[in-house]
């Protein structure tokens, strides 16, 4: 793997660092609901779910 695509994976581990950080995540925990679940919930799921997408797409796409 050459080092701009690791440099890219880092760049994306410390986006999950701040994205997961409590003062973040505050601002999230409140008491509404989409589709029945609370936001917080939903914010948490959806950045796995981004990270999953960047991360497959870039050792896919690049791996060599």
């Amino acid at each position: 793997m050459k080092v701009r695509h690791q440099q890219k994976l880092i760049l994306l581990s410390i986006g999950l660092f701040i994205g997961l950080n409590i003062p973040i995540l505050l601002i999230f925990n409140k008491p509404f609901f989409v589709f029945g679940l609370p936001l917080l919930y939903l914010y948490i799921f959806f950045l796995w779910i981004i990270s999953i997408l960047i991360t497959f797409t870039v050792l896919k796409r690049f791996h060599e």
